[in-house]
């Protein structure tokens, strides 16, 4: 089968047939990646249907921008980036909306939805989780996402994020400070 060939292939070689035109190559990559951005997606903005919009338009931007990858990093550390980046424009898209549609000061932006979850419990503790971490400034949301929920290095998301190693952790410290304010208020 033509497709077990591809799930052997390196990033290196699926981006350079990528770039030639081979459309099951870059289909490999969106299968590798796609739970990765998903992820990323979803632990800034909740899942919803915006999650998913955002999660499309990655593997938009990266099949436009695959061109200007130069294999210094991963190739998920790349796309990683991209993730980051248009998951942060719809952040900032969203305050501009709400600031100036939102009645009686109510500019409540995130809507999280929890599914198939065991328990109540479990689902009350994720709901209140993805309450504060929704509550955070974008620039903590995203350290507090990466290092805490989706396991992350210090080194990696500062790496991933474009940022020095000092500032991912003073933002993931100020970060995990404002949730249990947060979560004591909740």
């Amino acid at each position: 089968m033509i497709k077990e060939s591809y799930r052997e292939k390196s990033e290196n070689e699926l981006v350079v047939a990528s770039l030639d035109g081979d459309k099951q190559a870059f289909g490999e990559i969106v299968t590798r990646y796609q739970n990765m951005v998903a992820r990323t997606v979803k632990s800034m903005l909740g899942d919803s249907v915006f999650s998913e919009d955002i999660g499309q338009d990655v593997f938009i931007k990266l099949f436009h921008s695959l061109s200007d990858f130069r294999g210094e990093a991963k190739l998920s550390t790349y796309i990683q980036k991209i993730a980051v980046n248009l998951t942060l424009n719809e952040i900032k898209r969203r305050k501009r909306f709400f600031s100036t549609f939102s009645q009686k000061g109510n500019n409540e932006m995130y809507e999280f939805e929890v599914a198939d979850y065991e328990t109540e419990e479990k689902k009350e503790a994720s709901e209140l989780i993805s309450k504060a971490l929704g509550s955070l400034d974008p620039k903590f949301r995203i350290i507090v996402a990466m290092r805490m929920l989706q396991g992350y290095s210090t080194k990696e998301t500062a790496e991933i994020l474009d940022l020095p190693l000092g500032t991912v952790l003073s933002r993931l410290s100020r970060g995990q400070e404002q949730m249990k304010n947060v979560l004591r208020k909740l």
